[in-house]
């Protein structure tokens, strides 16, 4: 089957290459590639397919496309450099953003008082399964290494339930930035990945009610405002506010979580579609589906909350508790000045079986376009909410500690951010070297090397070239390309003299120093860029 494919793959390829030499009309051109990704996507298909073991993607040979890297080979047995499909490499450009929004991410969760954590990026399979609803499909396992069935993490809420079960912990407030992994239908260009990184924030502890759980929000809001993405909303609601909706219209309580997981496809569905799913695959009476359907399109803030009371949906007593919660909540956020980002609706539903109590999750309000003008569109950036029961599902005597959470879904963020950068054709920054250190004339290598040591045991950033002789025109033009705003300039007068002469990139402007004060004086003009 795959030397068929492999043959067809180089006569198609032949193919493009012909059209291509004889300057074919491009649509001609563009209908015959299609065809080659066709076949060369079949061919990763039929090599990983579905029995390629537990990390079973399917393979594509295009970039940033899935299988098994060792597999990739071409017709002609050459290796199709690649990265697996839902995953991407990172620049130095790019990496130098994301790790100033890391640090941002950090601090924010160090002003709210939070430790960290480490958990092993595989657990037991038996500690995930059961956890996710319907994304349970989405977890990676891994093959039997002897004895223990084991699995990537999905996210990083069930280690850490699984964590303070084990270590018996009743109280923290931890964060944890790490990578998880899904085997998710990939979009590069939306942030959504297979492999990516999470953000978490997290209070586990017995607290009076919407304290924790309005901070968590504070949170997201001041996270989202911290960075570059334009404005966003974040919706809150209730799963017992839910669960009242689906008890007054009729839902039996064994689906109240298969359900719940259709209503949370309202933020990428219309309702209409939701509907069919709720009535011709999950089996509900359709009258009942229509009656969700009135709830489930509503959102608002207090008067929302005030007209619900008063309802039929009051009657049900779950509902009104999951409201008067709502309620406290909306306050405390008005409290803590991130009200007006804040939206009760009853949309959201969040399909993870955890969720217990508030739910909520920030969506970007879609006026970021990239460099072409087309709107960007990521979806949910942020969500989380209280899951007091999880805990008590590790513990061997049942004992639960209530616990709420969040976490930024930072891969979609970076995604938008990356456009924006490319629109404005901004330039990054990928090293912080304060200070370059350069010789004028000719064996002066050592002389260089000393001036750098001393810079470097005095914590200033300093690099210089690796060439003996290097001509000055290069070693500036090093630090015009990797913005070094400083450089220490030395030659065979300046040392006889006990100097050097410290020049502004920027302005070009130089000034002698005594060799003796030059750790003082640069760290006085570092101190005032």
């Amino acid at each position: 089957m795959s030397e068929d494919l492999q043959q067809k793959i180089k006569e198609q390829g032949d193919l493009v290459r012909k059209l291509k030499a004889e300057k074919a009309i491009k649509e001609e051109i563009d209908k015959e590639v299609a065809k080659l990704k066709a076949l060369k996507l079949e061919l990763g298909e039929d090599a990983g397919g579905a029995k390629n073991g537990p990390q079973g993607g399917k393979g594509s040979p295009k970039k940033g496309g899935g299988g098994n890297q060792g597999d990739s080979k071409s017709g002609g047995g050459k290796l199709i450099l690649k990265t697996a499909k839902g995953t991407r490499d990172y620049e130095p450009a790019q990496m130098a953003i994301r790790e100033k929004v890391f640090q941002k991410i950090t601090n924010i969760f160090k002003l709210h008082g939070a430790e960290t954590i480490e958990t092993p990026v595989f657990e037991l399979k038996e500690v995930l399964t059961g956890k996710y609803g319907e994304d349970s499909k989405l977890i990676y396992d891994l093959a039997d290494q002897g004895g223990e069935i084991l699995a990537l993490r999905y996210d990083l809420t069930v280690p850490f339930a699984r964590y303070c079960a084990m270590n018996k912990v009743t109280n923290i407030k931890r964060y944890h930035i790490a990578k998880v992994y899904r085997r998710d239908n990939p979009s590069i260009a939306r942030g959504r990945l297979r492999e990516f990184y999470q953000c978490d924030f997290d209070i586990a502890g017995a607290y009076d009610p919407m304290l924790p759980d309005a901070e968590c929000v504070k949170i997201v809001d001041q996270i989202l405002s911290s960075v570059d993405v334009g404005k966003y909303v974040i919706k809150v609601n209730h799963r017992m506010i839910l669960d009242g909706i689906f008890e007054v219209c009729g839902v039996p309580n064994k689906m109240f979580r298969t359900i719940c997981s259709a209503v949370d496809k309202l933020d990428k569905s219309p309702w209409q579609d939701v509907k069919k799913e709720m009535v011709e695959e999950k089996g509900l009476q359709e009258d009942a589906a229509d009656r969700i359907g009135e709830y489930v399109r509503m959102a608002g803030g207090l008067e929302l909350i005030d007209k619900l009371l008063e309802s039929d949906l009051a009657k049900s007593k779950i509902a009104k508790q999951g409201l008067e919660d709502m309620k406290l909540l909306l306050r405390y956020c008005e409290l803590y000045g991130c009200g007006a980002n804040v939206s009760f609706d009853l949309s959201l539903a969040r399909g993870l079986d955890y969720y217990t109590g508030v739910i909520y999750e920030a969506i970007l309000c879609g006026d970021s376009v990239d460099e072409s003008g087309e709107p960007i569109t990521v979806g949910s950036v942020a969500g989380g909410g209280r899951y007091d029961g999880l805990v008590g599902m590790f513990d061997p005597k049942n004992r639960s500690v209530p616990c709420v959470g969040v976490s930024i879904g930072i891969e979609r963020l970076f995604s938008i951010m990356e456009a924006n950068m490319t629109k404005n054709e901004t330039k990054v920054r990928t090293v912080e070297t304060q200070v370059y250190v350069i010789t004028a004339q000719k064996n002066l290598t050592e002389e260089r090397m000393k001036i750098v040591s001393e810079l470097w045991e005095a914590g200033i950033k300093c690099e210089h070239s690796y060439k003996k002789n290097p001509k000055m025109l290069n070693q500036l033009q090093t630090c015009e390309d990797t913005g070094i705003p400083l450089a220490v300039v030395i030659g065979e007068s300046e040392i006889a003299a006990g100097i050097v002469k410290l020049r502004s990139i920027a302005n070009r402007e130089e000034v002698e120093v005594k060799r003796s004060d030059l750790i003082h004086v640069l760290k006085e003009r570092l101190a005032q860029l």
